[in-house]
C-alpha cells in the first residue's frame, strides 16, 4: 500500500513539474515576442488601401498615417511638431503603428527644434524622427456674419490659415487682418463703402480656399428678409430698432415666448413663430442635386440668455415630415450652455440635417416635393422638462443657398 502511494505521488510530482516547465516556456515565448527595446522609426506610409499605402515623403495635419519601424508597442505619446497625435495602442504591432495626426498644429509658434519632427515615446524609451510636416491648403468652414455692415468686425472660420498671402472679402482685397495662432480663424473689418456681394477667398503658401456662396447677398436663394423680399404671412413681430438689436440695417423678425410650461408645443401663440407664404426653396432645375450641396441660412441675434426650448423648422406646417431643430444652448456632447450672441451671427443648417424619425432625407424632392416650393415655418416649442421663463431672438435673411 505504501508503495502504491509512493508511486502515485511520484507520478503527480512528475506531472506538476512538466506542467510548470510548459508554463515557463510559454511565458518566455510571450515575453520574447513583445517589444522590449528602444523604439525605432524607419518610415511613414499612407493609411489607405493599396496601392495608396506606399511610403510618403511629407504629410499634412489631420491625416491617418502608419509609422513603420521596430519596438513600437507600448506607446505612451506620439508628438508631431510637439503636438500630440491620437491613437489606439491595441492597433499596433511591433513594427507598425496607426496614428491620427493632430487636426491643428500652430506652425508659426512651433519651436524651431520641433519643426518637422515625430517624437515617439514608449515605456522603454523614445526616439525622434525627422520628417516634413507641412500645413495643408486652407479650408473655409463659415463666416461669422455674412451680412455684417461696413465697419463691423467679422471672422472667417476654418482650418490651416497659416502663412497667409492674400484675403479677399466680397471681392475686395483686405490688407489689414489678423490670423489666430492655431490657424482656425481670420479677423477683419468689413471694408467701408461695401455695396456689392461677392465670395470670400484665402490664399496661403499651401494653397487657396474660397466660398461657393457670396457674402452680402440679399437676393440669391432668399426666402424672407423682411425688406424687399418680405414673404411673412403671420407670426413674429417686425422691428428695425437698432437699440434692441444693434449692428443691423433694415427690418428683422422677433420671436418671443414667456412662461411656457414643460412640454408645451403651442407654437401658434403670439410671437412664437415665423410663417411665410409659399417660397421657392430650391429651383426646380436643381432638385436632382445632392441634398448635401444646400443649406438653410439665416442671421440671428440673441441678447438674453437662451437656456431651454427649441426652434423647430419645417415646410408647409409638416410637423410629421422632415424637420430641423435649432437649439444652440445644447452642445453636441449633451451638455448645456446658456446662449447669447455678440451682435448678429450667421447660422448654417445643412438640408441634410433635416430629419424624419431620426433619419435624413435621401433627396431634395423627398424633402421639398416635386416643385421645391412651399412655406417655411420657424416654430418655438418647449420640448424640455422645465418651464421656459423667457425666450427672445431676432431673425433675418432666411435663405437656402449652395454650400458645395
Amino acid at each position: 500500500m505504501k508503495k502504491l502511494f509512493s508511486r502515485t505521488n511520484s507520478h503527480l510530482l512528475f506531472v506538476l513539474m512538466a506542467l510548470f516547465f510548459f508554463i515557463q516556456q510559454g511565458c518566455k515565448k510571450d515575453t520574447s515576442s513583445s517589444s522590449s527595446g528602444m523604439p525605432e522609426i524607419t518610415g511613414i506610409r499612407n493609411y489607405v488601401a493599396s496601392p495608396g499605402d506606399s511610403l510618403i515623403t511629407r504629410v499634412g495635419t489631420g491625416k491617418w498615417i502608419v509609422i513603420t519601424g521596430k519596438n513600437l508597442r507600448g506607446a505612451l505619446q506620439i508628438y508631431f511638431n510637439g503636438v500630440k497625435g491620437s491613437f489606439n495602442e491595441s492597433w499596433f504591432s511591433d513594427t507598425s503603428a496607426i496614428v491620427l495626426m493632430p487636426a491643428v498644429i500652430p506652425f508659426p509658434s512651433v519651436e524651431a527644434s520641433q519643426l518637422n519632427t515625430i517624437r515617439y515615446v514608449t515605456i522603454h524609451g523614445e526616439t525622434t524622427f525627422s520628417f516634413p510636416i507641412v500645413a495643408p491648403a486652407p479650408t473655409i468652414t463659415g463666416i461669422s456674419n455674412e451680412s455684417a455692415n461696413p465697419g463691423d468686425s467679422v471672422r472667417i472660420n476654418g482650418l490651416n490659415f497659416f502663412f497667409i498671402q492674400r484675403v479677399t472679402y466680397a471681392g475686395q482685397n483686405i490688407t489689414d487682418f489678423t490670423g489666430s495662432n492655431d490657424g482656425t480663424s481670420i479677423s477683419l473689418v468689413v471694408p467701408a463703402g461695401l455695396t456689392n456681394s461677392g465670395i470670400v477667398e484665402v490664399i496661403t503658401k499651401s494653397g487657396g480656399a474660397k466660398t461657393v456662396y457670396n457674402v452680402h447677398d440679399y437676393t440669391t436663394g432668399m426666402l424672407n428678409n423682411y425688406d424687399d423680399i418680405n414673404t411673412l404671412a403671420w407670426g413674429s413681430d417686425i422691428s428695425n430698432s437698432s437699440a434692441n438689436y444693434p449692428g443691423h440695417a433694415g427690418n428683422y423678425g422677433v420671436m418671443k415666448a414667456s412662461n411656457v410650461p414643460a412640454g408645451n408645443g403651442n407654437w401658434w401663440e403670439g410671437g412664437r413663430s415665423i410663417n411665410t407664404n409659399p417660397v421657392q426653396w430650391v429651383p426646380v432645375a436643381n432638385l436632382t442635386d445632392s441634398v448635401s450641396h444646400y443649406a438653410l441660412k439665416f442671421e440671428v441675434s440673441v441678447t438674453k440668455p437662451w437656456v431651454n426650448g427649441s426652434v423647430k423648422i419645417i415646410k408647409d406646417f409638416g410637423f410629421d415630415n422632415y424637420a430641423a431643430l435649432y437649439r444652440p444652448w445644447k452642445n453636441s456632447n449633451g451638455s448645456e450652455t446658456p446662449f447669447k450672441t455678440n451682435g448678429w451671427q450667421t447660422i448654417t443648417i445643412p438640408l441634410s440635417n433635416f430629419l424624419k424619425n431620426g433619419l435624413p432625407t435621401s433627396s431634395l424632392t423627398e424633402l421639398l416635393g416635386s416643385t421645391g416650393n412651399g412655406g417655411i415655418n420657424f416654430t418655438f416649442l418647449n420640448d424640455g422638462s422645465t418651464m421656459v421663463e423667457g425666450f427672445e431672438a431676432a431673425f433675418d435673411n432666411i435663405r437656402v443657398v449652395k454650400i458645395k
